[in-house]
């Protein structure tokens, strides 16, 4: 009986650690993403061209002003590192480093994406995403 005590106790203990590593780790890597990601947009000049890419496509700006008229109160998160802990749990760290690879390289559409995004985040993600994407675009 007292072996099956320090059994269910080793489990919990284990169970807690493994928890503990999780919640941990995906708020590290979320960290170390967006530091990476907005330290390269700055320095290259990318948020520039983004966002005249974004405002000369009218699909696109339409995502902007439904992300400008959202209500941030209703939303599941509203920072950049809250947003990237929910992708990197819901899509995968490996996955969206594959999706940006392709981005990049002009091998995926904006649609694919989008297909992507919607398949595996609920519409009040992807709302609280755009609204994310806005505040960073426009620095609001």
């Amino acid at each position: 009986m007292k072996f099956l005590k320090i059994l269910l106790i080793a489990f919990l203990v284990i169970g807690g650690l493994g928890y503990a590593v999780y919640y941990f780790g995906t708020n590290m890597a979320s960290e170390k993403v967006m530091e990476t990601i907005s330290t390269e947009l700055e320095n290259s000049g990318e948020l520039e061209n983004i966002k005249s890419a974004i405002e000369s496509d009218p699909e696109l700006m339409a995502f902007v002003e439904e992300a400008e008229a959202a209500d941030p109160e209703s939303l599941p998160f509203t920072t950049k590192e809250e947003a990237t802990r929910v992708l990197i749990q819901k899509i995968g760290l490996t996955e969206l480093n594959d999706l940006r690879v392709q981005a990049q390289e002009g091998t995926v559409s904006k649609e694919q994406i989008i297909s992507q995004m919607e398949a595996n985040l609920t519409e009040e993600e992807i709302l609280a995403l755009k609204v994310v994407a806005y505040k960073e675009l426009y620095g609001q």
